[in-house]
């Protein structure tokens, strides 16, 4: 009798609990409709090309389509893995984004807490733009900046060079220098956007934990790395989970525009390999494995370290 009781109670809260939510749609229907369109656009250029996904396990070819394309099960992911390649795509993925995450994610916060403590208000702003505008520049220029700056002939890098006594070098052509001049230019081009968020979190620390710290004898340097960082902790940790999150994806871009055949040891990734092997060579369903494999590993990553922000700094994306 009382298990009846508790079970027609249950589903009493439940019907009003949706009773009240059809009320609160119905009264801001006007708010709920503005969804449609970022849900139609997400379900159609995002949900609805996952349907492609199975020619990853197929044999595509065009003329058959893809029900009619001949199943091969895991036979691309294994070929892939198996080829000579892998490794070095593998490592030269890995290393690039790791070599970002260490060197390139702490810069925007850095500049973030600098012009925080800049108390000339106009020439906070001056650095702010100066900072922002290389964001703007685009790829191909960026890249047309570096083959002219970096140039042995006439470059102001190997005019430096000479001057101290020394021989021009060739940096795009080396290897070596690849990846320091591709995450190099990376920071200079998009630490001030980045650093925006930042600026905007230690806005919203109280003032008065400031005064309370410069009471209690705190310098600068102390009141930034106990009130300051302690304040946008919780926004680098977002924004860290986010980035581990495309951990495997590198705009293919600015590689492909810096690659050549002396450098690419170091410059062949997976996503330059993919378009080279899929959209050039027509590979449709064997680069179509290797991005579900990219996808997989940049999911993994970002549960793991999800779960971890999750008990360490209790801040998580869910």
């Amino acid at each position: 009798m009382k298990s009846t009781a508790n079970t027609a109670g249950a589903a009493s809260r439940s019907r009003s609990r949706r009773s009240s939510l059809t009320k609160a749609v119905f009264s801001r229907f006007d708010l709920y409709l503005m969804l449609l369109i970022p849900i139609v656009w997400y379900l159609v250029f995002h949900y609805g090309p996952l349907y492609g996904l199975q020619i990853a396990f197929k044999n595509f070819s065009p003329a058959k389509g893809i029900l009619g394309s001949k199943w091969v099960g895991l036979d691309h992911f294994e070929r892939f893995v198996e080829s000579y390649y892998f490794w070095r795509l593998l490592w030269n993925t890995l290393s690039i984004n790791l070599f970002s995450l260490i060197f390139a994610f702490p810069v925007p916060i850095f500049l973030a807490l600098l012009v925080n403590e800049i108390r000339n208000k106009a020439f906070s702003k001056i650095v702010q733009n100066v900072t922002y505008i290389p964001h703007f520049i685009s790829v191909v220029v960026m890249v047309g900046m570096l083959t002219l700056f970096l140039s042995p002939q006439g470059g102001p890098i190997s005019a430096a060079i000479r001057a101290f006594g020394g021989t021009p070098v060739r940096f795009l052509d080396i290897a070596a220098w690849f990846k320091p001049i591709f995450i190099g230019s990376n920071i200079w081009q998009n630490m001030g956007w980045q650093s925006i968020i930042y600026i905007a979190a230690l806005s919203g620390v109280n003032p008065q934990l400031y005064e309370a710290a410069k009471m209690d004898g705190a310098n600068r340097l102390q009141r930034i790395w106990h009130v300051s960082l302690p304040g946008i902790l919780p926004v680098i940790v977002i924004l860290l989970i986010l980035d581990v999150g495309h951990f495997m994806n590198i705009g293919f871009e600015k590689i492909l525009l810096m690659q050549n055949n002396l450098n690419m040891e170091a410059s062949d990734v997976i996503s330059t390999f993919v378009y080279s092997a899929g959209i050039l060579k027509g590979e449709y369903s064997y680069t179509a494995a290797i991005g579900l494999f990219n996808s997989i590993v940049n999911l993994a990553l970002l549960l793991l370290v999800n779960r971890f922000a999750r008990k360490k700094a209790e801040t998580s994306l869910w």
